[in-house]
């Protein structure tokens, strides 16, 4: 993943509603998993709580990704 202008949202910062919005848009993105759209927002919110993983606004895309905290390798945030 290529994006250099950033912000990072501190996702506790959000509403429960929007927290979930943004992550069901992350998960859904590519359409590629066959697994449960639920089960897959609820394992990236375990990950946002664990701090295993972290929300980051892209300026330039106009768009948030999930990203592994640095440090984290990704295989440490899946569950």
């Amino acid at each position: 993943m290529l994006y250099t202008a950033f912000m990072r949202i501190p996702h506790t910062q959000l509403s429960a509603v929007a927290l979930r919005a943004v992550v069901d848009e992350f998960v859904t993105r590519d359409g590629t998993d066959h697994s449960s759209v639920d089960e897959r927002i609820e394992t990236v919110l375990r990950q946002l709580d664990a701090g295993r993983v972290e929300l980051h606004f892209d300026v330039q895309a106009q768009t948030c990704h999930i990203v592994p905290v640095k440090g984290n390798s990704p295989e440490r945030g899946t569950e």
